[in-house]
């Protein structure tokens, strides 16, 4: 059975894509609750040695919702030690994850995951009195200049390409959900098994001509 390795797999979409995974492949999970660091580059560049796959999966992100203490956080009152954080986990760690897989292995195929936010500016009303964290933003930008990067140098060996989600139902307010889907042509959040169906395209034969492509599966949200 192939090998395929979910980074953030403890968490929202990555516990359903580990589940689905499971039918079709043996699934190699890393995550901050299993004691996994990425952050720590020696230990990546271990585990990475140890451990071989067709398949790579990045969900390891930190966001909004992680962070504690946000009261009254605005554009002016963000720290540039959080903003860094950002940097250093969505986007140094996540080189440093894409470039270990591809020196271990021959062949394969990485899939990336940004953001809506790193396509398009969060919507200040939405989230009144608080802003959305610049450095979330920023970092899910970069993830998508990271893919096409690594998409043109590790290629023809290795495809990386990067899936865009939109906003995944998860007992969020009922005023926010009503915001949110107001600015969605589907009118609705997302639920969180609509991403698995272009996991399994990119996780397997039928994608074998598609890299550097960025997936949108926002509902609509990116060309509203």
């Amino acid at each position: 059975m192939e090998k395929i390795i979910i980074t953030g797999s403890r968490g929202l979409i990555g516990k359903t894509i580990a589940d689905v995974m499971k039918d079709r492949f043996e699934v190699l999970e890393l995550d901050l609750q299993l004691g996994h660091d990425l952050t720590d580059e020696n230990f990546v560049k271990s585990w990475f040695r140890k451990n071989k796959a067709k398949y790579l999966v990045n969900l390891f992100a930190i966001t909004d919702d992680i962070i504690v203490n946000r009261t009254q956080q605005t554009l002016f009152s963000i720290s540039l030690d959080s903003f860094d954080k950002y940097l250093r986990v969505n986007l140094t760690a996540l080189f440093s994850v894409c470039r270990e897989f591809a020196r271990n292995n021959k062949e394969g195929s990485i899939v990336n995951f940004s953001s809506i936010y790193g396509v398009d500016s969060p919507i200040p009303a939405m989230y009144y009195p608080n802003h959305k964290h610049i450095g979330y933003c920023v970092s899910k930008a970069g993830v998508i200049m990271l893919t096409k990067y690594l998409a043109v140098y590790l290629a023809p060996t290795i495809r990386v390409n990067c899936v865009i989600p939109g906003g995944i139902e998860n007992n969020q307010q009922e005023k926010f959900k009503k915001k949110y889907s107001e600015h969605v042509p589907l009118k609705r959040m997302m639920k969180v098994d609509e991403i698995n169906g272009i996991i399994k395209y990119l996780c397997s034969d039928d994608s074998t001509y598609t890299t550097g492509a960025v997936f949108c599966i926002d509902g609509g949200w990116t060309v509203s």
